[in-house]
């Protein structure tokens, strides 16, 4: 009788991977590089598991947005204070933190668990070309994107 293939720890291997964010579509880009984060290319996928990759994404000021998201899309967050509210738009985010916003778009398509929070961590986002991880090795991603 055939078993399912379960992973564990101890049977995990990971990579190291770069992604230019250069001209692609925000979401897109997200999407694909959640999927390495969380296992979900692989094989040896298991949902109770981190199994992904690390991932590295580099011009992350140079993605690009559809439609008028600039100007009418809008990040909230609250100091915990009355009248603490903080809204920022886009456009105003990519100019100052524009690693924050692909953190951000990545971190929503990942589960909202301790799990998912272990995944999250092995994302490093940069605005610009240069990276500090060339000790990893990192093989360059090619994305499947339209």
């Amino acid at each position: 009788m055939k078993t399912t293939f379960m992973a564990n720890p101890s049977n995990i291997e990971r990579k190291w991977y770069v992604v230019d964010a250069e001209g692609q579509t925000l979401g897109r880009l997200a999407a694909e590089v959640a999927k390495v984060l969380r296992g979900k290319n692989k094989p040896t996928f298991t949902p109770h598991v981190d199994t992904g990759d690390y991932v590295i994404v580099v011009n992350a000021a140079k993605v690009r947005l559809t439609g008028k998201k600039l100007i009418k899309k809008t990040y909230f967050r609250h100091s915990g204070y009355p009248g603490g509210a903080k809204f920022i738009q886009l456009g105003h985010m990519l100019e100052s933190r524009p690693e924050r916003v692909v953190e951000m778009a990545v971190r929503g398509m990942l589960p909202k668990t301790k799990l998912g929070d272990q995944m999250y961590r092995k994302l490093n986002v940069y605005a610009s070309a240069e990276h500090p991880h060339q000790a990893q090795q990192p093989e360059e991603l090619k994305l499947d994107i339209r």
